[in-house]
C-alpha cells in the first residue's frame, strides 16, 4: 500500500527558501516556533527576517553556494533559524552531534571540508576537546546580533535548490558515513509526515530530539514548516517537564523515541493528561522498534495514541507511519508507506510475496542524493533504478503493513539458526519493571553465536535474572532465552535515544565466558 504525497506542493517550492517565502507571504503573523523557557515566539515574518540575515552574514564571509557550513549546538528555536537561514542560502547544513566524541566530530569537520561552524554554550563544551584540529574554521556564537544583518529579498536569489544537509549516520565501528539530502528530499521528509499526521495549521508540535538528529530536522521542523504550523522547541527532553510543557503550549503533538515512552511510563507520576492535556491528538514514536507492551502499558495509562513509524537519515525520516485513529493502527508494526514506496526484497533485490522475510527497500523523494566521497557506499546502498536498500529486515502483511525483524548487521545467528533481537526484546519489556531492554550476540565456540541481554529496571525492582530468563523461555522457547542478562544503570545509546545493539556486544564478548 502507497500512500501519495502533494506532489504538487513541493514541486512549487522545491526549496526551503522558497517554501519560507511562501509561508511569509501568505501567513506572515502566524507563529511558526516558540521558546517555551522564556516565552519568545517566532511569527513566519519574523522567521524569513531572520534567515536572510543569517544568509547574508554567511555570504560575506565570502563561502561559496553548496560549501558546508556546520552547526553544533544544542535545541532552540535560534539553533533552528541558524540552520533555515543556512538552507535558505544555498549551503550544505552540516549537523555535528554534540555527544559523539572528539575524533568524530573532528573527522566530521574535516570530512566536510566545512567553512564556518556555528554554535552555542553546549556546542563550545563539545568543540572545545578538538580545537587544535579544526582551529582554522572559523566560529560564529549564536546570538541576537546574528539575527540583525541587513539583506536585500535577492540575496543569494538563485540559492533555492542548492545545498541542503550533511548527516553523518552514527555507527559503532569505522567512520561514520556522510548523507547528503538536497533540499528537495528534505521538503519531501517533512510532507510525508504532515500527510501520515495529518498536519495542518492548527498544529503545535514539540521537539525534544536534538536538531542534530534527522528525526529532529525533518519529523518536527520541516513537518512544521511545509503544514504551515506551529513548533515548541525545549532545550532537551525532561521527564519533570515533558506534560507541564505540553499542557502550558497547548501541543496537539510530539515525536520521541521508544526510551523516553519507557521513561515516561515508568515515571512516579500520575499527570491528567485527558484533563490538563486536551489539545493533545497523539504521541509518535520512532529511530527504534516500540515494543507492543510499552505501547499498550503507555496508551492505558496516560490516554495518548502513540503513532509508530520508522525512518532513516538516508530518508528524510519517516517511511512508514501507523494512520491515525481512527484508522487500522496495528501494534508491533511501524505501519505502511506514505510519500513513497515499500517493498521487502532478497538478497538480489527481488520483491517477496507478502509474509516472506527479507530486506527493507524503499525509493521517492525523500531518498538522499549519495554518501559524501563514498562512492563505493552509495553504489551498495542505492539499486540502479532508485531503491535504497536500507539493511532493516521485515515482512510485510496482506494491508501492506509492515513488521520489522531485525537488522542485517544485528541478527544473531545460533547454531545456523537466525534469531532476531526484536522479540527477545518484547519478551523482556513484558516485564513491567524493564525500563530498556536489548539482546545481543556474543562469540560462543558451540554454536558460533549465543543469545545474550541487557536490561535497565525501574528503581527498587527485586527483580532478578532468572525472573527475566524464566519470561524469555515461556513466550520464545529455550533455545532463544538469553544465556545471560546483564543489569545496567543505563544502555548505551545514540543521539537519537535508540539503543546501540553493537555497543553491547562489543562490551560483553570481552568479559562473558566462552
Amino acid at each position: 500500500m502507497i500512500i501519495a504525497t502533494n506532489r504538487a506542493r513541493i514541486d512549487s517550492l522545491r526549496g526551503v527558501r522558497a517554501t519560507i517565502d511562501a509561508q511569509a507571504i501568505a501567513h506572515p503573523d502566524r507563529i511558526y516556533m516558540v521558546d517555551p523557557v522564556t516565552g519568545e515566539a517566532i511569527t513566519f515574518c519574523e522567521l524569513q527576517k531572520r534567515v536572510r540575515s543569517v544568509a547574508h552574514y554567511i555570504e560575506k564571509q565570502g563561502i561559496k553556494r553548496g560549501e558546508a557550513v556546520a552547526f553544533a549546538a544544542s535545541n532552540s528555536p535560534e539553533t533552528a533559524v541558524v540552520i533555515l537561514g543556512i538552507f535558505y542560502g544555498g549551503y550544505l547544513a552540516t549537523a555535528i552531534n554534540l555527544v559523539a566524541g572528539n575524533s568524530v566530530i573532528s573527522y566530521v569537520l574535516q570530512h566536510s571540508e566545512t567553512k564556518l561552524i556555528f554554535t552555542n554554550v553546549a556546542g563550545q563544551l563539545a568543540l572545545e576537546a578538538c580545537r587544535k584540529e579544526i582551529s582554522e574554521i572559523p566560529v560564529r556564537t549564536i546570538d541576537a546580533g546574528l539575527f540583525e544583518f541587513e539583506a536585500g529579498e535577492n540575496v543569494h536569489a538563485n540559492a533555492s535548490y542548492t545545498g541542503g544537509l550533511l548527516m553523518y549516520t552514527s555507527g559503532t565501528t569505522g567512520r561514520p558515513k556522510g548523507v547528503v539530502l538536497s533540499q528537495e528530499n528534505l521538503l519531501a521528509g517533512g510532507e510525508n509526515t504532515a500527510l501520515a499526521h495529518q498536519l495542518n495549521c492548527k498544529d503545535r508540535g514539540m521537539c525534544v530530539l536534538p536538531l542534530y538528529h534527522i528525526n529532529g530536522m525533518c519529523v518536527t521542523v520541516m513537518g512544521a514548516l511545509v503544514s504551515g504550523s506551529s513548533l515548541v522547541i525545549p532545550p532537551k527532553f525532561s521527564v519533570n517537564g515533558f506534560w507541564p510543557t505540553i499542557a502550558k503550549q497547548k501541543c496537539t503533538w510530539f515525536s520521541v523515541v521508544p526510551t523516553h515512552i519507557s521513561y515516561l511510563l515508568h515515571e512516579n507520576s500520575e499527570p491528567s493528561v485527558a484533563k490538563d492535556i486536551e489539545t493533545l491528538r497523539f504521541g509518535r514514536s520512532a529511530s527504534a522498534p516500540l515494543s507492543p507492551d510499552v505501547q499498550s502499558a503507555f496508551e492505558s495509562k496516560f490516554g495518548v495514541p502513540i503513532i509508530e513509524t520508522m525512518g532513516l537519515t538516508e530518508t528524510a525520516a519517516q517511511i512508514l507511519s501507523n494512520p491515525l485513529p481512527p484508522a487500522t493502527r496495528k501494534i508491533g508494526s511501524p505501519g505502511i508507506a506514505f510519500g513513497n514506496e515499500v517493498r521487502i526484497c532478497d538478497d538480489n533485490q527481488n520483491e517477496l510475496a507478502r509474509g516472506e522475510e527479507g530486506e527493507v527497500l524503499v525509493r521517492g523523494s525523500n531518498v538522499m542524493q549519495y554518501y559524501l566521497k563514498n562512492e563505493d557506499a552509495t553504489s551498495q546502498a542505492i539499486t540502479s533504478d532508485g531503491w535504497l536498500r536500507s539493511g532493516d529486515l521485515g515482512r510485510m502483511d496482506e494491508d501492506g503493513y509492515v513488521y520489522i525483524t531485525g537488522r542485517l548487521k544485528e541478527l544473531i545467528i545460533k547454531g545456523g539458526e537466525n534469531i532476531a533481537p526484536r522479540e527477545i526484546d518484547e519478551a523482556l519489556y513484558s516485564h513491567e519493571d524493564v525500563v530498556e531492554a536489548a539482546a545481543f550476540a556474543c562469540k560462543c565456540p558451540q554454536y558460533g553465536e549465543r543469545v545474550e541481554a541487557a536490561v535497565m529496571l525501574s528503581a527498587g525492582s527485586k527483580t532478578n535474572e532468572n525472573i527475566l530468563a524464566d519470561i524469555c523461555r515461556s513466550k520464545l522457547g529455550s533455545f532463544k532465552t538469553p544465556d545471560r542478562i546483564h543489569f545496567l544503570p543505563e544502555l548505551p545509546k545514540g543521539p537519537s535515544g535508540k539503543i546501540q545493539r553493537l555497543k553491547l556486544t562489543e562490551i560483553y564478548d570481552q568479559t562473558s565466558d566462552n
